[in-house]
Order: structure tokens, then sequence, then C-alpha cells
């Protein structure tokens, strides 16, 4: 055998071995990866059975649902107050069960759908304030302006891992930019959002919560 060709087979040799020790030692990480996924708990948000709404003082009641939003709840560990709760809701999706409101609802002077098409909130913390209580700061966007809300929940089936959490998060619409009115129609500034999320376990354990 020349010596080019041995030169050739030795490093195909070594690359080899290198690649046969890199894939035994991927397969010896991979169940402790695995299992670590499998350490936390994963929820899923039953959409079916939760809902969005919000209402705002009137001289007209002005109250209604959004039917169409995405939330998700996740948790990095088993600490309860290490998840994280995003929630997105489409705006044009207002429903107060008056074609007349929703249109106003949706244009330039309230939620402005056409430039803002997301109200949002995602949470930068979650606080235990009780055995089945908790408040979430988070970030509130909509008209595309952002401000720190929270929103202030209920736990209901703690440690079942099916669980409901319902809540009210209060804001001042004038603060987002929807200064005007509704003709023939007082309106308060005061506008509070319901948030009713029922979320079942697929996955993991409980989340733990101080007692």
């Amino acid at each position: 055998m020349g010596a080019s060709k041995l030169v050739v087979l030795l490093m195909f040799t070594r690359d080899s071995m290198r690649l046969t020790l890199f894939c035994l030692l991927a397969l010896a990480l991979l169940p402790s990866f695995t299992q670590a996924q499998e350490q936390v708990p994963v929820f899923t948000v039953v959409k079916e059975q939760s809902s969005i709404k919000f209402s705002v003082k009137a001289s007209v009641a002005i109250q209604g649902t959004f039917d169409q939003w995405d939330a998700t709840l996740t948790f990095p560990s088993t600490d309860v107050t290490s998840a994280v709760l995003d929630i997105k809701i489409q705006a044009a999706s207002v429903n107060t069960g008056s074609g007349m409101k929703d249109d106003k609802l949706r244009g330039k002077d309230f939620f402005d759908v056409k430039q803002a098409p997301l109200i949002t909130f995602h949470s930068t913390k979650i606080v235990q304030t009780g055995p089945t209580t908790v408040e979430i700061p988070g970030t509130f966007t909509i008209r595309g302006v952002s401000r720190s809300e929270t929103l202030s929940f209920n736990l209901i089936g703690k440690g079942t891992g099916n669980g409901e959490i319902k809540g009210i998060m209060a804001f001042d619409r004038k603060e987002y930019g929807m200064n005007s009115g509704i003709p023939f129609i007082k309106i308060a500034d005061r506008v509070e959002v319901s948030v009713d999320l029922k979320g079942k376990k697929i996955s993991g354990p409980l989340p733990v919560f101080k007692e």
C-alpha cells in the first residue's frame, strides 16, 4: 500500500472513530434530556370550555366576548410561580351581540383593528397570594400601546391536573388612546377583562404550590 493511501485510510479511520464516539455520547445524554423534559408540567388550554370577555359601564350596556383567541401556560419548572402565561386575541372578533357596537369598537377610535389586529398579554411573573389565588403582572398591549397590567386569578381544581383559572384585569381605556365616546352613550373609562381558562395536564408532574 502506498504512503498516500495509508494516510487517507488513517484519516478515515480517525474520523469514523470520532463520529462513533459522538453518537455514543449523544445516545448517553438523550435519556437524561428526555427525562428532564418530562419533569415539568405540560398543560393545554381547553378553548371550548374557556372564554375571554369584557365589560365597561355605560348608559347603554357594553359587554361582550372575543370569539378568536389563543392562550398558553408554559412551565419551565414544577414551581407554579415559574409559569408563563401568553394570551393573543384577534381584536376583530369582538362580539357584543350588536353589529353597530362591534363596528364602532373595531374602528380607529377604539380597537383600531386594521392597524393593531392583536390584543396581547404576556406575563412577567406569577405571585402566589394565597392557597388558591395568584396575581400575574405582565405586559398588556392594545392598539399597539403596551403598559404593565395585572391579572388576579382564583384557581379551581388545584392538584387535580384539570384546573381552571378565573380572574379579572381592569384598565383605563384612555391610557391606551381610546379617548372617544359613542354618540348618545356615556361610557366609563374603566374597562374590565374577564379571563376564564380551563387547563388540562397532558404530561409531567403537577405544579407545586406554596401551602
